[in-house]
C-alpha cells in the first residue's frame, strides 16, 4: 500500500524532447539523458538536472519539509543535493515559471524511489504491549504445563489410574491458565480505540492504543505537523508604525485597527495588485480559496482579501495591469504598473521584494502621512525594525511606489522589458511586512504538556536551522540556550562551554553522518533538540538512534520524506488533511484533524489505558490461585473435586470477564496525574547500560553472505534451544535482571494476585465448603478426607455406594447433592471475593475508599451481570447439572466470603499505606521555562473597503 501510494506522485504523461522536437512521453519510459521540459503546475517525472531555466520555482515540501518554495536555475554552489539550485526531484511540483533539463536518475534510483526502498525495507518493532503479554503467557502456560504434568505424574503414581489422573491434569492445566485475558485485553484495547477517534485519533493498529501512553521520545515533523504549512502575514511596519496582524503574547506591535492608515493601505493596494497568483474560483472568499503560486505571495493575498473583503476581485478589473517585470533570482523583486489614478497621472508603478533591493531603489518614504526624502534616521529605523523580523525567523519582504507623472508616463504608454523604459529607481518606500508558517494553535500546550509527561520532543525538519529554532521558541520546545548562546552572552569562544553548561542544540543534517556513538549520547541526553536540513535517511537514523538507546519513539509526519521513519518508528503518527497518502500508510496512528494537541490526548488515552490493563490483570488473575489449589488438595490431601474445568471455565469466561471489561471505562484516579508521571519505561544511564549489556549477551544471528539476511536456524534448533535455556546462566540474568520502569506484569501485580489477595481468597472458598457441607449435610471434613481417600470405591456420585457415618447413612444421591452444594458456596465466595478486588484494584496510588471508586458506573453493570449468571447456572434447571452446582444452596453462607471480603479490604489499605512509605511515588520535575497559557494565534480581520 505504502509503495502504491508513492507511484502516485510520478505522473503519467510527461513533455521531452524526441527526434529534434517536443513532444508528449510516458513518464515511465524516460531513461537518464533524456532532456525534459517542465512548467507550471507539473509534477516532475524524474530527478533531473537543470540547464536552463526562467522564473524556476518548485515545491519540495513533500521531500523536505521546507513550506516555502525553492528557486531553480542553471548552476549551483550548494553541497547538499537536496538544497542543489539546478537539481529538480521526481514527485515535487513546479510552482511557477518553465524549464529544460537533463534526466539524471529514474525509478528506484530517484530520491523517491530510494525514500520507497528504505520505507519497504524496514520492519517495525513489537510493541511493548506485544512483548510484554508474550512473555507472561509463555511464562503461564510453562507453568501450566509443567504442574499438570508433574501432578499427572503424581496421580499416575499414587493411584494407578490413568482417566483419574488425566482429569486432574487438565484441571490444573486449565485452572491456571486466565482463558479470559486475552478477550479481555483485546476488547480494552479496542474500547479504547473507539474512544480515541471520537477524540480525532485514528488507531489503525490496536497496539498503538498502549504504545503511545509509553513513548518516550516523540521525533516531530515541522511543516505541515506542527506549522499550518501557509505563509502568513504576522507584522507590518509602515508610516514609523509596527503593527501586529496576528494576536500572540510575544507581539509587539499595535494590532491593525484601521486597514485604511497610511502605509497599511499601500501595502494592501501592492499587495492586491502586484501579484502573480491564480485562484482555482472566485465565489467564496479569498481565504477558502486555493491559490496556485509562490507561498510568500499567496499569504500576502490572504492577508489583503481579508482586510478588503468583497471588493477584493474588483480591484485588479477597476486598476488593470498594464506592464510587468515577473520576480526573478537575478532581482529580487516584482514589478508592475497599472492604471491608478492619482493627482499628476494615471499611472502608478508597484514593486515589491527582497527590503534591502527595494531600499536600494528608493529616494523618499510615507512617512507622517506625507511622502518626505529618506534619511538616515528612518534607514535607523528600517534596520532595527529588520532585525527585529528576521529574528524571529520571519520571511521579510518590503514595498515601494512610484506615481509616475502624466506629462512622461500618459495613459497608453508603451512599456518595454528589453529598453527598461520605466523608472528604475526614485521610489517612495511604503514599508515592511513580514511572514511566517505560524504554529497551529494549541501546539504550544501540546508539546509542555509532553515534556511535563517526562517525553522528549525533538523537532525534525528538512527546514532552515535558524527557522527550526525561532519556531522551537515559540512553541515549548525550545526554552533554554544553545551552546552558541552561553558563548555569545558570556563572550566566549564556543569550544570552551562545557556540556553541562547549555540544554538546547540545533544539529545540521550535514553533520548526523559524522557523528560518533558518544555524540549520539549527548544528543539525547539534552532535553532540548532540533535536527534541520535533515533527508529521509536522517531521520531513519535518528529514529533507529533512539529506539537502540531503549527509547519508545513515535515519529510524526505528514511528508514523503517522514515515510521511512514512521514505519520504523515503535509509533507512526501521520496528519490526515495535510498528510500525502504514503505517509498515511506508513504511520499506526492517523490524527484526522490534523491537530498535534491530539497526541496529548492520546499519550494520556494511552497512559490511563495501561493502567487500566493492569488493574484488570490484576483483578483477573487473582482467581488463578483459589482455582489451582483445590486441585492441588484433590491429590494430596486427598479431597473430592471442589471445582471442576467447567466451573473453572464458567468463572473466567464468564462473570470474570464482565467484571473486567468494565476496566476500559475506569477514570483516572487523578485529573492530571498520569500526566506527572515519568513515562513507565524511562530512558536513563542504567536503563542504557542494561540494553547494552543485554545485547552483548545476546549477539544478532549470522547473515547469509549470498542475501544478507539474517540466517533462521531450523524448527528443530529453535525447540532444542528453547528446552536448553532455562538451564543457562543467561536465561536467568535475565529474567532477574532488575529493569528501570514499569511493565504490564510485575512482581507486584504478581505477589498480590497469586499469594496475597489469592491466599485469602482461597482460605475464604475452602471454609465455605467445609462450612456448608458440614452444616447443611453433617459432613466433616475428616470424613470427606477419608471417602475421598478410600480408593477401592468412588464416592460423590448419584450411583455410588451407601456410606454410613455416626449413624447416619447417605446415598449416593445425598453425596452428590452435598458436594455440589459446597461446589456452589465456593462458585459465590470466589465472585464475593472478586467483587471486593474489583474495587481494590481500582486504587493504585489512593487508599480504597472514597467517592472516585464509584465514579464508573460500568462496574456496577459488570458485577451485576456476573452475579445474574452466576444465579442462573445455579438455579435455573437443566444448567445446574451442567455445571455441578445445586439449587438448594442458601445465601446465609454467603456471609461468610464477605467477611473475608472486609478482610481482603483491610488488608489492601494496610498494605498501600506500607508501600506508599517504603516506595514513594516519583513524579516528574517541573520545567522552568514553560509557557503553559493558551495559544492566541489568529489573524485579526478588520475588513473595510478601500479606496484607491
Amino acid at each position: 500500500n505504502t509503495l502504491a501510494a508513492l507511484l502516485k506522485m510520478i505522473p503519467a504523461k510527461t513533455h521531452a524532447i524526441r527526434e529534434g522536437k517536443l513532444d508528449t512521453v510516458e513518464a515511465a519510459g524516460l531513461v537518464a539523458g533524456d532532456v525534459v521540459f517542465l512548467r507550471m503546475g507539473d509534477k516532475i517525472p524524474a530527478d533531473c538536472y537543470v540547464f536552463s531555466a526562467s522564473d524556476l520555482k518548485v515545491d519540495n515540501s513533500s521531500l523536505t519539509g521546507e513550506s516555502e518554495p525553492q528557486e531553480r536555475q542553471a548552476g549551483n554552489t550548494m553541497r547538499n543535493p537536496l538544497e542543489a539550485t539546478n537539481m529538480v526531484f521526481s514527485g515535487t511540483l513546479v510552482i511557477s515559471g518553465e524549464a529544460y533539463a537533463i534526466v539524471v536518475r529514474t525509478g528506484d534510483n530517484t530520491v523517491l524511489g530510494q525514500i520507497a526502498g528504505m520505507t519497504a525495507g524496514e520492519e517495525k518493532a513489537q510493541s511493548p504491549l506485544n512483548h510484554e503479554i508474550a512473555m507472561y503467557v509463555r511464562i503461564i502456560a510453562s507453568v501450566a504445563i509443567f504442574t499438570g504434568a508433574v501432578f499427572f505424574i503424581a496421580g499416575m503414581c499414587l493411584y494407578k489410574d490413568f482417566p483419574f489422573a488425566i482429569n486432574f491434569a487438565i484441571g490444573t492445566f486449565v485452572a491456571w491458565v486466565p482463558e479470559g485475558l486475552p478477550a479481555t485485553v483485546t476488547m480494552l484495547l479496542t474500547i479504547a480505540a473507539k474512544r480515541m477517534a471520537a477524540e480525532n485519533v485514528l488507531v489503525k493498529d490496536l497496539q498503538g492504543v498502549e504504545t503511545l501512553g509509553a513513548i518516550t521520545l516523540l521525533a516531530t515533523d515541522k511543516t505541515g505537523t506542527l506549522t499550518r504549512n501557509q505563509m502568513t502575514v504576522t507584522n507590518i511596519w509602515a508610516n514609523g508604525r509596527l503593527y501586529s496582524s496576528t494576536r500572540g503574547h510575544n507581539d509587539m506591535g499595535e494590532p491593525i485597527t484601521n486597514a485604511d492608515a497610511s502605509g497599511v493601505r499601500e501595502i494592501i493596494a501592492i499587495s492586491t495588485l502586484c501579484r502573480s497568483v491564480k485562484f482555482d474560483r472566485t465565489d467564496v472568499p479569498v481565504e477558502k480559496r486555493q491559490l496556485l503560486g509562490d507561498a510568500t505571495e499567496s499569504g500576502l493575498v490572504r492577508f489583503a482579501g481579508a482586510r478588503i473583503g468583497s471588493d477584493f476581485d474588483e480591484m485588479l478589473p477597476r486598476h488593470p495591469k498594464v506592464f510587468e517585470v515577473p520576480f526573478n533570482s537575478a532581482n529580487k523583486w516584482m514589478l508592475s504598473v497599472h492604471r491608478l489614478a492619482h493627482a499628476e497621472g494615471p499611472l502608478t508603478l508597484l514593486i515589491k521584494g527582497a527590503p534591502e533591493r527595494i531600499l536600494r531603489l528608493c529616494a523618499t518614504i510615507i512617512h507622517g502621512d506625507a511622502v518626505v526624502p529618506l534619511t538616515d534616521e528612518h534607514r535607523n529605523q528600517y534596520d532595527e525594525t529588520y532585525e527585529y523580523m528576521a529574528s524571529r525567523g520571519h520571511r521579510v519582504l518590503a514595498f515601494a511606489q512610484l506615481q509616475l507623472g502624466g506629462s512622461e508616463y500618459p495613459e497608453d504608454y508603451v512599456f518595454s522589458k528589453k529598453t527598461q523604459n520605466y523608472p528604475t529607481g526614485g521610489y517612495t518606500f511604503v514599508g515592511l511586512a513580514s511572514l511566517e508558517d505560524p504554529p497551529k494553535h494549541g501546539v504550544r500546550e501540546a508539546i509542555g504538556r509532553c515534556r511535563s509527561a517526562g517525553i522528549q520532543v525533538m523537532m525534525v525538519t528538512g527546514d532552515h536551522p535558524l527557522t527550526a529554532e525561532a519556531i522551537g521558541r515559540k512553541i515549548n520546545l525550545v526554552v533554554g540556550e544553545t551552546r552558541e548562546g552561553v558563548a555569545k552572552r558570556m563572550g566566549r569562544a564556543v569550544e570552551d562551554v562545557g556540556e553541562d553548561e547549555y540544554d538546547a542544540m540545533v544539529i545540521h543534517g550535514e553533520q548526523i553522518s559524522e557523528m560518533t556513538d558518544r555524540d549520539w549520547e549527548l544528543v539525547f541526553r539534552k532535553p532540548e533538540v532540533i535536527f534541520a536540513r535533515t533527508s529521509p535517511k536522517n531521520k531513519l537514523e535518528i529514529v533507529t538512534r533512539a529506539q537502540a538507546m531503549g527509547h519508545i519513539c513515535g515519529v510524526t509526519g505528514d511528508g514523503v520524506n517522514d515515510s521511512p521513519a514512521l514505519k520504523k518508528a515503535d509509533l507512526g503518527i501521520a496528519m490526515n488533511e495535510s498528510g500525502s497518502d504514503v505517509s498515511k500508510e506508513a504511520a499506526s496512528m492517523i490524527l484526522l484533524d490534523d491537530n498535534f494537541a491530539s497526541i496529548v490526548k492520546g499519550i494520556a488515552e494511552g497512559r490511563l489505558i495501561f493502567a487500566n490493563l493492569k488493574k484488570s490483570i490484576r483483578y483477573t488473575v487473582t482467581h488463578s490461585t483459589p482455582e489451582v489449589i483445590p486441585q492441588i488438595l484433590y491429590i494430596i490431601v486427598p479431597l473430592p473435586p471442589m471445582i471442576t474445568p467447567l466451573m473453572i471455565l464458567c468463572i473466567d469466561l464468564g462473570f470474570e470477564i464482565m467484571a473486567a471489561l468494565t476496566y476500559a471505562w475506569e477514570p483516572p484516579e487523578s485529573r492530571n496525574g498520569l500526566m506527572k508521571l515519568p513515562p513507565r519505561k524511562p530512558v536513563t544511564m542504567r536503563s542504557v547500560a542494561q540494553l547494552r549489556a543485554y545485547n552483548a549477551r545476546h549477539p544478532p544471528p549470522p547473515l547469509d553472505p549470498e542475501t544478507g539476511e539474517p540466517l533462521k536456524q531450523h524448527w528443530p534448533s529453535r525447540v532444542a534451544h528453547t528446552l536448553k535455556a532455562p538451564f543457562t546462566r543467561v536465561w536467568w540474568q535475565d529474567r532477574l535482571e532488575k529493569k528501570e520502569g514499569e511493565i504490564l506484569v510485575d512482581g507486584d501485580l504478581l505477589s498480590w494476585s497469586y499469594i496475597e489477595a489469592g491466599l485469602i481468597s482461597t482460605i475464604s472458598l475452602i471454609v465455605t465448603f467445609f462450612v456448608v457441607i458440614y452444616c447443611r449435610h453433617h459432613i466433616s471434613p475428616r470424613q470427606l478426607r477419608l471417602m475421598a481417600k478410600d480408593t477401592s470405591v468412588t464416592y460423590f456420585n448419584k450411583d455410588s455406594p451407601d456410606y454410613t457415618y455416626g449413624g447416619r447413612t447417605f446415598s449416593g444421591s445425598d453425596q452428590f447433592y452435598a458436594l455440589n452444594e459446597g461446589r456452589t458456596g465456593i462458585m459465590f465466595s470466589i465472585y464475593i471475593l472478586q467483587v471486593f478486588n474489583l474495587f481494590i484494584c481500582k486504587a493504585r496510588f489512593r487508599l480504597p475508599f472514597g467517592r472516585f471508586m464509584f465514579r464508573n458506573i460500568r462496574t456496577f453493570y459488570g458485577f451485576g451481570c456476573g452475579l445474574l449468571l452466576l444465579v442462573i447456572v445455579t438455579y435455573i434447571p437443566p444448567l445446574n447439572s451442567v455445571f455441578n452446582s445445586s439449587y438448594k444452596s442458601i445465601p446465609l453462607y454467603w456471609l461468610i466470603a464477605l467477611g473475608f471480603g472486609g478482610l481482603l479490604l483491610l488488608y489492601a489499605t494496610a498494605r498501600t499505606l506500607f508501600l506508599r512509605r517504603s516506595r514513594p511515588i516519583k513524579w516528574n520535575n517541573t520545567i522552568q521555562g514553560l509557557h503553559m497559557h493558551p495559544t492566541i494565534w489568529s489573524t485579526r480581520h478588520t475588513t473595510k473597503s478601500i479606496e484607491v
